[in-house]
């Protein structure tokens, strides 16, 4: 008889002990955490050297800044939450302090320039090694008026947003992949360009109820066949026609979820590894912010982007390692 759903053992579970956990490396965790708030700000003589932008060799006005002098300025804005003047005046005052003669992008060159910049695309930094990919989703709201219209007119629009979804490495934490769409665009239907966007080979993907569609099986499959799929069967699944001859992954989930019930499936998995994408969704929230700044799709973005480039950064700058003791 398989074992009762999780939630008829509630009134049980306090004489469960929690599992302790410590962390291994907490030194150089501890500097690590130091260094993502650091002021510290250096600009390498390569820096200085390509933060003119090329001569340009087609028609059209001469650009002044390189992407790279863009892509510092709204790297600044992103870890600081900034507006586009503040971000002129931060980026004026570091080149200043530093002594360099350099001139500074305006707030106008910024906006303009935030709707073409090609930002670095996230890595998994593990190309001999396949990918465990996590997956998951949540919704950035846009700017608007807020508040203000409640009290000048006593009512209040309908706040608008996107929808974010990314692709995390589940060994280094890493996100290499992203995309931001509307909100009513299905989580399954940004599988594919999610995986298009992952350098070499994928060992399995791990989403959510949500990713339960023969899209997202067909997706993975067409791209990586030897790829293990692990997103739980809704409850109302059935069985395939060719469960009993020719049983599909989804099957074998199915099968093993009749046999040990639900708790034990995720542990014999490997789905509980899911947590970490809702951790990392946790993480943008945090660091970034839960909304958007840019007034167009383009420059939302490359927000985006900039702002995965920013959580990749501070990921590299080191990561805790938990031991468990209890």
């Amino acid at each position: 008889m398989p074992p009762l759903p999780f939630k008829l053992n509630q009134d049980r579970r306090h004489h469960i002990p929690k599992q302790k956990h410590k962390v291994a490396n907490s030194a150089e965790y501890d500097a690590s955490l130091r260094q993502r708030g650091s002021l510290t700000v250096w600009f390498t003589d390569e820096a200085v050297a390509a933060w003119k932008a090329e001569p340009r060799t087609t028609q059209g006005g001469q650009p002044w800044y390189s992407p790279l002098a863009i892509l510092t300025a709204l790297t600044l804005r992103a870890v600081f939450r900034l507006a586009l003047r503040q971000t002129e005046g931060l980026s004026g005052s570091i080149i200043g302090l530093l002594g360099l003669d350099l001139s500074v992008p305006d707030h106008t060159t910024l906006s303009r320039r935030a709707e073409t910049l090609e930002v670095p695309r996230p890595r998994s930094g593990r190309n001999a090694e396949p990918v465990h990919l996590l997956v998951d989703s949540t919704g950035l709201k846009l700017c608007g008026p807020g508040e203000w219209l409640v009290e000048k007119h006593g009512t209040k629009a309908r706040r608008s947003w996107r929808k974010l979804h990314l692709g995390r490495d589940a060994d280094t934490g890493q996100i290499v992949a992203a995309t931001l769409t509307t909100h009513d665009v299905d989580d399954g239907s940004q599988v594919g360009p999610l995986l298009d966007q992952v350098d070499g080979q994928i060992a399995s993907f791990t989403g959510d109820g949500a990713y339960d569609q023969d899209g997202v099986y067909a997706s993975v499959a067409e791209r990586h066949p030897e790829a293990a799929i692990i997103v739980p069967p809704r409850s109302t699944a059935v069985p395939s026609e060719t469960a009993e001859t020719a049983p599909t992954q989804r099957d074998r989930h199915l099968q093993l979820i009749a046999e040990k019930g639900r708790m034990r499936w995720q542990k014999a998995s490997g789905y509980t590894k899911q947590a970490r994408a809702e951790a990392t969704i946790g993480r943008y929230k945090r660091v970034i912010g839960d909304g958007l700044r840019s007034h167009t799709d383009e420059r939302r973005a490359t927000e985006m982007d900039v702002a995965v480039h920013v959580l990749n950064r501070m990921r590299e700058l080191g990561r805790p390692e938990y031991v468990r003791i209890a």
